[in-house]
């Protein structure tokens, strides 16, 4: 019998398990969010400034999952060029995926999906503040597994709007790499993870599907 279950409540040892997905040793899986990040200007970082002060606000009380998509997630995804081609942009896309065994299907919404040429560049999972990104990192992961295209790297990415962790996806053989923990309100995180988020457009506008 076939169970069918919420991409909510995935763990990663689900995803090992049933889908044979592994977190990858090699610290150059994901060398994107390392190396060649582009500077800001005084504009973005003004921008960014203002987003934290914006965060610092909300989160006086509950911020909730569309509330961190339209203060912290939106104008990191417009100053990083995302709603410009050749990308556009998705909300509450619907996907689900089959284990090796046919016996287990996953359904959820990605909360953001980028496109490129019809296909998923990067897949944005957004919780609320009080949640730790440990509970979006299986979602997210298992939304990118649900993706069809299978030859080119996926990226992804997971906040509470105060945290943010970069997921990368190697899909043939399915296996994943992360970025550190990047902290809005620690030092100038923030102002890294608008330059990670750059860099990647960057290697995905270069790359052809």
């Amino acid at each position: 019998m076939v169970q069918t279950i919420s991409a909510e409540k995935i763990t990663l040892y689900a995803l090992e398990q049933q889908f044979g997905l592994q977190q990858s040793e090699d610290a150059q899986l994901f060398y994107e969010w390392q190396t060649d990040l582009p500077e800001l200007t005084s504009t973005e970082l003004e921008r960014l400034d203002r987003v934290k002060a914006t965060y610092a606000n909300l989160a006086r009380r509950s911020v909730l999952e569309n509330t961190v998509k339209l203060a912290v997630v939106s104008p990191l995804l417009d100053l990083a060029g995302f709603f410009l081609p050749p990308f556009y942009v998705n909300t509450e896309e619907e996907v689900q995926i089959a284990a090796q065994d046919g016996e287990t299907i996953v359904r959820g919404k990605i909360d953001v999906l980028v496109w490129k040429d019809q296909f998923w560049v990067l897949v944005i999972e957004s919780k609320r503040a009080e949640f730790s990104l440990k509970v979006g990192i299986p979602q997210a992961l298992a939304y990118m597994l649900a993706n069809s295209h299978h030859s080119k790297p996926l990226f992804g990415m997971v906040t509470n709007g105060s945290h943010f962790i970069f997921l990368k996806l190697q899909q043939e053989v399915p296996c994943y790499a992360r970025s550190r923990e990047f902290l809005l309100e620690e030092g100038n995180d923030l102002y890294t993870v608008l330059r990670v988020l750059k860099r990647l457009a960057n290697v995905m506008d270069k790359t052809e599907f």
